[in-house]
């Protein structure tokens, strides 16, 4: 989509200033001119009393959509923004995208200092890199960005930009919240004759336009203030909680939330029209991995499992490719892809055996794409696959139905570490657009059962007389849990593998000895991943007179860092929980001999609805046992939940810290 002129926070300018600098598509002024007279009325803006605390202020934002003669979008902007604060300079660094069919037409910005004296950007004020920095993205896009002259408290930087929007795109989403405040703000639409619009909105009350002129729209916000998440802790995702409102045109503007996300979805199959059809090649592989598998699941897991480990995930994108997949033969050929074709490829080997799957539009961040709000919001494509009546197999969980009726196994070809069958954290409890002919439609994606993940945790330790502490433990990581796990083994070597679970369990063991680890299972994607540890901590139980005082839980904390709801602070976002699961610890210490178990922590239980907590802590002849059980229920939960999030967390927390008494006899 469009990178729109944005306001750039400091730490991300160090990086923009970092980039490689590459040609300028369009140039600023190579000539002192005035600023224009927009920018001098908004510099005139008065800095409304809300505003007072924030960094930056945003005194003027102007969007204008008109058509050429070929009937392709060209968007202007206008913004002023003034500095309240040293750290607001970060805020003035305008930025825009382009790409090879998006063309910078001008950029342009000045500095209005308090006393009215003007100070031009000129072309050593811009620089331009990449949009993206990763070795696997080769992308034509690009961003050009200002570091206006000038720029110090009071001052107003003002930015003007002009570009024709890429010509198969018939949407743009207005971005109308920002970490700092807006005075006022403006989204016009100049339609050509006998053009219509239609209008989303995400996180705010849907607004009428004003009529400027024949099919002339606009739409005007005035005091929308910052959305500030400083301090807020275990929050969706800020771009899931900002206000926005997509506009659209052309065939893509039709009435009613279910038809324009019906639209989105006819798009999108479009665009990727005959691209996953099977090539003789293509059929081949299928039919020979499918060999003898009997089962629905066998079958996929066979494809699936092809696909994470021999089509590397690469992107080369140029234009349109940032949206439309390559064919399903060069994929295979090529063994590399993006999301979208390393989805077509799944979707073409698996038409190869009979089996239906479709394009589905998502992003990586939960609370991004929003049910009310249909548009081209999402950063990710996966795959839907259909799931033939009459199979009922439980290793299938991330299922949904569509409104057709149809079962669908949701799956991602891109994550190389999650089974078919799961979904990771992230994508549960979201939103997707499946492509799928006239039932395209927006699908809520599943919440996974506790069953679904979750770790194992088993320890047998000695203790000493002198408060040492040896012994094993044994994990068994389940589902998004073992994903984690396989990630963590395959971004690490050895050396780091070991500093690293080293520092973990230190965190929990002063003075501790770690003699070694063994990961078994990694390679098998639908078993779960074992890890054998073996340690030693000096001064682990504290001496006092005849007493030893120590945790009876050795390692892992189930505790949640969210420090404004734990002190009783108003909330008025959910709650980010993680993913559902059961965690269960079971540790064994032998105690010194000469020595009793003399008193312990009572028993403690807490059973909410999305989550419980059980923990019990006995003792046998020398051996001192702790057990607790923890069960998440869902991704998240909404603010009114938080008294019973902050009970659930302080049970956590106090038993966590719960001490044991042994005395010698």
């Amino acid at each position: 989509m469009t990178t729109r002129l944005r306001i750039l926070p400091a730490l991300a300018l160090l990086a923009v200033v970092a980039a490689f600098t590459g040609a300028v598509p369009a140039a600023a002024w190579d000539k002192h001119e005035p600023a224009p007279q927009w920018a001098v009325d908004a510099a005139k803006t008065p800095t409304p009393a809300s505003a007072k605390d924030s960094p930056a202020v945003v005194l003027f934002d102007e969007y204008l959509i008109t058509f050429d003669n070929d009937n392709h979008a060209i968007e202007r902007e206008r913004e002023a923004i003034r500095i309240l604060k040293p750290q607001g300079r970060g805020y003035t660094h305008c930025s825009i995208g382009y790409d090879i069919d998006e063309k910078l037409n001008y950029f342009r910005s000045w500095t209005i200092a308090p006393d009215g004296h003007q100070f031009q950007a000129m072309e050593s004020d811009f620089i331009d890199h990449g949009a993206y920095e990763a070795p696997e993205l080769q992308f034509t896009e690009r961003i050009r960005t200002v570091n206006p002259p000038a720029s110090d408290p009071g001052s107003v930087v003002v930015c003007e930009t002009e570009e024709h929007l890429r010509p198969y795109m018939y949407e743009e989403e207005w971005n109308i919240q920002s970490s700092i405040p807006f005075v006022f703000e403006a989204l016009e639409i100049d339609l050509p004759p006998g053009g219509h619009y239609a209008d989303s909105w995400g996180k705010y009350p849907p607004m009428k336009p004003v009529e400027v002129g024949s099919n002339h729209l606009r739409w005007e916000i005035k005091d929308m203030p910052a959305l500030d998440l400083e301090n807020i802790h275990a929050t969706p995702v800020w771009g899931a909680l900002a206000a926005r409102m997509s506009i659209k045109w052309g065939d893509d503007a039709v009435n009613g939330t279910d038809n324009q996300w019906r639209a989105i979805g006819l798009w999108q199959e479009q665009l990727e029209q005959h691209r996953p059809d099977p090539t003789p090649e293509i059929t081949v592989k299928a039919q020979e991995l499918t060999t003898g598998a009997t089962d629905f699941y066998t079958k996929l897991s066979r494809i699936t499992d092809y696909i994470q480990k021999n089509i590397r995930y690469f992107i080369v994108a140029k234009g349109i490719g940032g949206w439309q997949a390559h064919y399903a033969g060069d994929i295979y050929r090529n063994r590399y892809g993006d999301c979208k074709d390393k989805t077509t490829l799944l979707i073409s080997m698996l038409q190869a055996i009979g089996i239906r799957a479709y394009y589905l539009h998502v992003d990586s961040r939960r609370g991004i794409i929003d049910p009310k709000d249909p548009s081209l919001a999402g950063n990710h494509m996966i795959t839907a696959i259909e799931v033939p009546d009459g199979v009922n197999d439980p290793r299938l969980m991330a299922l949904v139905n569509a409104v057709n009726g149809k079962n669908l196994l949701i799956f991602d070809p891109t994550d190389e570490e999650t089974p078919v069958g799961l979904i990771r954290a992230a994508l549960q409890g979201a939103y997707g657009n499946i492509s799928n002919g006239a039932d395209s439609q927006v699908l809520p994606l599943p919440v996974l059962p506790p069953e679904s993940a979750g770790l194992s945790r088993k320890g047998t330790f000695t203790l000493t007389a002198d408060g040492a502490l040896a012994g094993d433990v044994s994990e068994v990581f389940t589902g998004d849990d073992a994903t984690n796990e396989r990630w963590f083994i395959k971004d690490n070597d050895s050396k780091e593998i070991h500093e690293k679970l080293e520092n973990g369990l230190g965190s929990d063991l002063p003075g501790l000895t770690f003699k070694g680890y063994e990961f078994h299972g990694a390679a098998d994607l639908d078993k779960p991943l074992d890890l054998d540890l073996h340690i030693s901590a000096t001064g682990y139980a504290h001496p006092a007179g005849p007493l030893l005082l120590l945790r009876p839980r050795v390692l892992g904390s189930h505790a949640h860092a969210v420090p404004d709801v734990m002190e009783g602070k108003p909330r008025a976002y959910s709650i980010e929980l993680g993913h559902p699961g059961r965690w269960h610890d079971s540790f064994d210490i032998a105690i010194p001999p000469g020595y009793v178990v003399d008193e312990t922590s009572d028993p403690v239980s807490v059973d909410v609805d999305f989550a419980s907590y059980h923990s019990t802590i006995t003792s046998k002849a020398n051996t001192l046992h702790y057990e607790r059980d923890y069960v998440v229920r869902q991704v998240e939960i909404p603010a009114d939940k938080a008294a019973s999030f902050r009970t659930l967390e302080s049970v956590i927390l106090s038993d966590e810290k719960g001490t044991a008494v042994l005395k010698k006899q």
